[in-house]
């Protein structure tokens, strides 16, 4: 059955480590005694090694994760019985388990598939297994929430004059020499525009966080949560706030294509400095995002939508956008942030600025 591997203590008052390498990749086939993993605690080196022989299943924390509790799921391995097949109560030995859901908290307790499926009727559920995708999304959303000391901040941003503007560059672009419009600007392009803008204003909050120092970024690098079959990829835009909203436009139809095309370079979705995940077409009205650790910062934004306010004390009616910042508390504190999310607001309301 399977083995959970927790991280263990090198002495009673240890609380957390740094796991500092995997020796193995999934799916590799483990002896008992095999150091799986080195991890470090307070300058003090320490090994974690198998109790049995079997397959490395699945890793939930990567390498270099840091606080990682004492006790905390770090791994799981499959034990394999005589014949080689992973043994699982309740099947036969010559049938091999199909991978089921798994649960991976970052609490000091992890749920395996013995746990989880006998809760369920049998016959009541299929068990489809994990793509390596999935996987990997998986794997770096516990990673960020077990790492990452999130906050968050919200404004309501007025878009009408940004619906105008948007109409009117529309209206202008030039057609292409096969009689088709040059650009055609969407909500979510302008509001890249406006976040780049942003992070150039406020160059203190367009950082990254390592162990030894602060990584200030000298271009903001926009990345764009695309939702594809199985999980999503984020496509980023370069150095986005020296870019024009038509250029920002053309490049992002490109990417979204090639990422639901699944031909996207490593070097197009890898890195970037912040990343915007917009559900506003789902008609959500707001939510938090969870932040893409090397980033400290994620906007998460809702749908425009109708709504009263208030204007020198008189009720009117406007179009607006909800947008929430997730920030990494370690390198933006909250003045820092709700700075941010100003400039983002300035510009999405006063739209004309991100011509310039």
């Amino acid at each position: 059955m399977p083995i959970n591997v927790r991280m263990p203590a090198l002495a009673s008052d240890m609380e957390a480590a740094t796991l500092v390498k995997w020796m193995f990749k999934e799916g590799d086939d483990i002896k008992a005694g095999d150091v799986l993993a080195e991890f470090s605690s307070s300058g003090k080196p320490g090994q974690i090694k198998a109790a049995a022989a079997g397959t490395l299943e699945r890793i939930v924390v990567p390498e270099g994760a840091d606080r990682v509790k004492v006790r905390d799921l770090i791994a799981i391995l499959a034990i394999k019985n005589e014949s080689g097949s992973v043994a699982v109560p309740g099947r036969a030995s010559h049938e091999r388990a199909v991978p089921g859901p798994q649960i991976a908290t970052s609490s000091s307790k992890g749920a395996s598939d013995d746990a989880v499926l006998k809760l369920f009727e049998d016959g009541s559920y299929d068990c489809v297994p994990h793509d390596s995708m999935r996987r990997t999304i998986a794997r770096r959303l516990v990673t960020s929430k077990q790492t990452v000391p999130h906050f968050y901040v919200g404004v309501d941003c007025e878009i009408d004059e940004l619906l105008t503007l948007r109409s009117r560059l529309n209206h202008a672009a030039p057609d292409t020499p096969e009689g088709l419009p040059g650009y055609k600007l969407s909500v979510n392009d302008m509001i890249i525009k406006a976040l780049a803008l942003a992070m150039r204003d406020v160059p203190n909050a367009n950082v990254s966080w390592t162990e030894h120092s602060m990584v200030r970024h000298r271009h903001a690098d926009i990345g764009v949560a695309v939702s594809i079959s199985g999980g999503l990829i984020t496509p980023i835009v370069r150095k986005a706030e020296l870019k024009a909203l038509q250029v920002i436009s053309n490049e992002m139809k490109d990417l979204w294509k090639r990422a639901k095309d699944r031909k996207l370079k490593p070097e197009e979705y890898q890195g970037g400095t912040t990343s915007i995940s917009n559900m506003g077409m789902m008609g959500v009205k707001e939510f938090a995002a969870v932040i893409n650790p090397p980033h400290a910062t994620i906007l998460a934004v809702g749908a425009g939508e109708q709504r009263v306010v208030v204007k020198s004390g008189v009720m009117a009616i406007a179009t607006v956008m909800s947008a929430t910042l997730s920030l990494d508390h370690r390198c933006v504190d909250g003045a820092l942030g709700a700075e941010l999310v100003q400039k983002f607001k300035s510009y999405i309301e006063n739209p004309i600025g991100m011509l310039a």
